[in-house]
Order: structure tokens, then C-alpha cells, then sequence
């Protein structure tokens, strides 16, 4: 959304962009009203924000809940109407599912927030650099089947991605489309199991269809690297946590044989403060070495 503007005659006298809010609220399970305003409203205040949110409340697509806990705050969710209505409208391909308020509320609140938390910082740094990543520039859960051969029988198998991200740069006269498997890691997990989860994409890379040509090869045309963005502790925890799950996927064998998979780590308070284009990742295979999200060095500079 830009500025202020409403669109003249719109039933009900919404903002001309509120279908794009209540597609992004669909896609994305839960938005918070400081993310809403980031991605759609950006240089407005609180109150605007707040106030284009209960219009659009009023009109039944989106309603919100309180979160519980020492920072409540309101989440808002996209209603069964609005979700169709954006689906109708053509801002949404197909029908997301729809969440209850109890849902949006439940255990995976924390992760829903954190992982929009960092798909909003790459669309920060695209605003600032001219580059193309929008509020549907990200998908969240993502699927991907595959069948593994056993020593015994065929096992179904599947990676579920928290987020990925599609983000369009150019440079040097060519255009990049940069496409990144994100997970998200809030310290829930032990470290090991943590790294063990991640090692699986390179299961992914490897696996073959009825034709022998690689899975992924249906749906991306090269394989998106893996942002592993940690939360839920302090700096040095994470940092350590961070350092160790590195050093158990260097020894991990699954990874060891497929150098062609990528994983960059970082901690999601350094990519919300300085964003992905600064040198806060740490890379499976660029041991010791600080690179940005595309793997460059600090003084290799962005483009």
C-alpha cells in the first residue's frame, strides 16, 4: 500500500490496497500490525495502520487476536471471506487454508512471527536496494515429496520448507532470480536433531523421479541454497548453537557427499538489525569466513 489513498467508491470505503493486506494476512497465517505496516505501509504511523486494519475488520476479511505473554500483542488472520475474496479478486492463485484464532494463537505462534520476522527483512533490503521482493514474495510451509530407495523398500519421504523465498535482483545488466529454502530455528530442538533436519535437503537434491531426473528439477530451475535464521536465545547461545550445528553438518554425511547443497546460518536478531546484505551468515562451506546472503565477503560488496 502506498501512503493514505483510498479508492473512490470501493464498497464499504476501504483503502484501494486493503485486498493486497488481507492476501498477504492469508498467505502468511499471522502478520502483527508492525509487520502489516512494514510491508504494505511504509512511513505511516501506528495509529493510520491501526485504523485501515479495523476497516478492513469491519468489511468481515480479517479478524485478529490477542496474544498472551509478557509482550501481548494483536495478530491478525485472514477470515474464510477474505481469504476467498482474494482468491476471487486474483491476488491469490489458489485458497490458503484457513486459520482459527485458537490456532493462530497455539504453539506455533512464535515460529509463524519470527519466520515473517525474517521474510520482512529481505523485503526491507529490496526496498532499499531497487530490488523486486514483495509481500508475496515468500511462501510459507512448503512441500516437497520424494520417494528414497532403501535396502529393503522404497520409503515416501518429505521436506517441508518453514519459508521460501523468491527475490529478484539485477546486476551488471542481468537479471538473478535468488530463490532460498528458509528455516526457521528457535531453540526448541537439540542441536543435533536441529542439523540432522537441515542435512535432509541434501536427501531432497539427491532424490530421483520414475525418469531419474532430480525431484526438484519440476519446480526450481536451479536448487535454492538453505538461510537457517536462529532465534528464541541470547546472542552468545545462539552464537554457539550456530558454531555447533555447523561443525556437525561438515561431519554429516549426507552433506559431505553433496557439496552442490548450500547452508548459510544466522541469527535473526543481527539479519532484522543490519539485514541480509551485511556479512552476518556463517557458511557450511566458507569455513571461518562472515559472507552476506549471496555468499560474498564483506569486501566483495553486494553487487
Amino acid at each position: 500500500m502506498t501512503g493514505a489513498r483510498e479508492a473512490r467508491g470501493h464498497e464499504g470505503g476501504l483503502p484501494a490496497a486493503a485486498i493486497e493486506i488481507v492476501a498477504s494476512i492469508a498467505a502468511h497465517r499471522a502478520l502483527s500490525r508492525e509487520q502489516i505496516g512494514e510491508m504494505h505501509m511504509p512511513g505511516t504511523g501506528a495509529r493510520w495502520c491501526r485504523r485501515v486494519l479495523g476497516r478492513i475488520a469491519a468489511a468481515g476479511l480479517i479478524d485478529h487476536v490477542r496474544t498472551a505473554g509478557g509482550s501481548p500483542q494483536r495478530l491478525w488472520f485472514a477470515t474464510e471471506a477474505g481469504a476467498r475474496t482474494a482468491v476471487e479478486i486474483g491476488a491469490l492463485p489458489r485458497m490458503p487454508r484457513v486459520f482459527e484464532a485458537a490456532e493462530v494463537v497455539g504453539p506455533l505462534q512464535a515460529h509463524t512471527v519470527a519466520v515473517n520476522d525474517a521474510a520482512i527483512s529481505f523485503l526491507r533490503a529490496a526496498r532499499r536496494e531497487g530490488d523486486d521482493f514483495g509481500p508475496l514474495a515468500w511462501r510459507i510451509e512448503v512441500a516437497h515429496p520424494f520417494v528414497v530407495d532403501g535396502a529393503r523398500r522404497r520409503r515416501s519421504r518429505s521436506v517441508i520448507s518453514d519459508a521460501l523465498l523468491t527475490y529478484i535482483r539485477s546486476a551488471a545488466g542481468k537479471v538473478f532470480v535468488e530463490q532460498r529454502f528458509l528455516e526457521l530455528d528457535r531453540a526448541t530442538l537439540p542441536v543435533d536433531t536441529m542439523a540432522a533436519e537441515l542435512a535432509r535437503y541434501a536427501e531432497l537434491f539427491r532424490a530421483v523421479g520414475e525418469e531419474m531426473e532430480p525431484v526438484w528439477r519440476s519446480r526450481y530451475p536451479t536448487f535454492p541454497s538453505v538461510v537457517c535464521v536462529l532465534a528464541g536465545g541470547g546472542r552468545e547461545v545462539l552464537r554457539r548453537r550456530r558454531d555447533t550445528a555447523l561443525a556437525l553438518l561438515r561431519a554429516e554425511p549426507q552433506l559431505t557427499r553433496t557439496p552442490e547443497v548450500e547452508i548459510r546460518v544466522c541469527l535473526l536478531e543481527e539479519l532484522v538489525s543490519r539485514g541480509p546484505a551485511a556479512p552476518i551468515f556463517r557458511s557450511l562451506r566458507d569455513q571461518g569466513r562472515a559472507v552476506d546472503w549471496l555468499g560474498n565477503r564483506e569486501e566483495e560488496g553486494r553487487r
